[in-house]
């Protein structure tokens, strides 16, 4: 390790490494950019994983596409741009707008759909997209509201056009079972009024920070898309600790001296 350069060294660097399985050091895209690219030019990345090349280009001034297939990438890309640079406009392609992409989606393949619902409300997906049984489970939210640590929302994702109000009691059994403070059930159908009823039956998460929230709250996509829904829990507004922060970027003061 003596010999490689410090910028393009993959360390334990807490304030790079997102957990995601092929990331790079963003040390290295940017050496591969200024050799192979000017200020100003366009740079795909076809295959962009969690977005290192989109960060890289974004840090040197290049235009950028990144390309991928998965929700997952696409939401944690976007996380981490407008972490490290806010104020940031870009435009995603692809994803459902409105309740009719929605639909589109989930007809095609549930496992996207899960992850996409997954997205909207900044959970990351069960068992890291791993398709087959869930055991109630499709996406996991942490957050902190004391010092005895992370606490859990499972997310349960329906994409079918009619839901029920056993699916809610599913629910708050899984709840219980796995010791989490809230559950999300996210359905692309409109919920019935007995399955609003068992979820107020199932009573209130009470944060040490003096706040209730629902322990069962029921969000449909069509809400979430509007924004007039939204999760519910008490350190939302810091983002939670689901994804790992970015540190802003800072100003470079020119092009990498490679001491050649």
């Amino acid at each position: 390790n003596e010999c490689i350069d410090e910028d393009v060294k993959y360390l334990e660097n807490e304030k790079e490494m997102l957990d995601y399985p092929t990331q790079k050091p963003v040390g290295l895209l940017e050496r591969i950019l200024i050799t192979s690219s000017d200020e100003g030019d366009v740079v795909l990345d076809p295959f962009c994983g969690c977005g290192t090349a989109v960060e890289a280009a974004q840090k040197l001034d290049r235009q950028w596409i990144g390309i991928d297939i998965t929700s997952l990438a696409i939401t944690l890309i976007e996380k981490r741009l407008r972490d490290r640079y806010p104020g940031i406009h870009f435009e995603i392609i692809g994803t459902p707008k409105d309740l009719e992409g929605a639909r589109d989606l989930a007809n095609r393949d549930k496992y996207q759909f899960q992850w996409w619902a997954c997205s909207l409300v900044n959970a990351q997906p069960y068992q890291g997209k791993k398709k087959g049984a869930d055991s109630g489970i499709d996406g996991l939210i942490f957050f902190q509201d004391d010092r005895a640590g992370a606490k859990k929302i499972i997310v349960s994702v329906k994409g079918g056009e009619s839901v029920g109000v056993s699916q809610i009691r599913d629910l708050i059994g899984t709840v219980d079972r796995e010791k989490a403070a809230i559950g999300l059930f996210i359905t692309l159908a409109e919920p019935t009024r007995p399955m609003q009823t068992e979820a107020v039956s199932a009573g209130y998460y009470e944060s040490p920070l003096g706040k209730s929230y629902p322990k069962i709250q029921i969000l449909t996509i069509e809400g979430l898309l509007s924004g007039q829904q939204k999760a519910e829990y008490p350190d939302l507004a810091r983002g939670g600790l689901t994804f790992k922060p970015v540190k802003p970027a800072e100003k470079d003061s020119g092009q990498l001296d490679f001491g050649l």
